[in-house]
């Protein structure tokens, strides 16, 4: 049986999470050479590759062993947060959904950057409209671009037959909601843009 949660943890900092739990990283492995997966690790006991300070295993196979692999990301819209009642003032907020028809602000937001003229298409209004978007601009969803909100949300999150990356619910949702606070962030302090 193949391990299928998937689980990403944002930090400000990884490193400072990193210092302080033992763990090994997660193997990738392309055709010519042997990487250190970019987010990835394990914090359980998985054979160790020494020469490479990494998993001995690609992490895709480590998956189909049950070994689970924990993506620790950095993300640096945090830095902006000055303590938890920031954090909750900023995500109690509205953003300016329209501000995103704007591309000079769209490609300052986490996630947005490169795709204006799909924000110009579908302009997301809510969290939920966002989460979808998130996930419609991933390889496997992008035929449903253009659609309506209502035909997105029955095809959306249906899992994909094919090996195309795409987004769970989850993730888009969580995703959403840091779109929702850079977007906070930024219009708050025009001068982070």
């Amino acid at each position: 049986m193949v391990m299928d949660a998937d689980i990403d943890i944002d930090f400000c900092d990884r490193n400072q999470i990193l210092r302080l739990i033992r763990h090994i990283p997660a193997r990738q492995e392309s055709n010519i050479e042997t990487l250190t997966h970019n987010s990835g690790v394990y914090v359980t006991d998985i054979p160790f590759d020494p020469v490479h300070k990494c998993a001995s295993i690609n992490y895709t196979e480590a998956g189909k062993r049950d070994y689970f692999k924990i993506d620790f990301l950095n993300v640096g819209v945090y830095k902006h947060i000055k303590d938890t009642a920031h954090y909750t003032k900023l995500l109690s907020e509205e953003p300016q959904w329209d501000s995103l028809m704007n591309k000079r602000f769209s490609s300052q937001v986490i996630h947005l950057s490169n795709h204006h003229n799909n924000l110009l298409l579908m302009k997301p209004d809510s969290i939920p409209r966002m989460a979808m978007f998130l996930a419609l601009i991933r390889p496997a969803k992008k035929h449903l671009i253009g659609k309506s909100w209502k035909e997105i949300s029955t095809e959306i999150w249906v899992k994909p037959d094919g090996d195309d990356y795409y987004f769970k619910k989850a993730h888009a949702v969580s995703y959403a909601i840091l779109v929702v606070l850079h977007m906070n962030i930024l219009s708050q302090h025009p001068a982070l843009e």
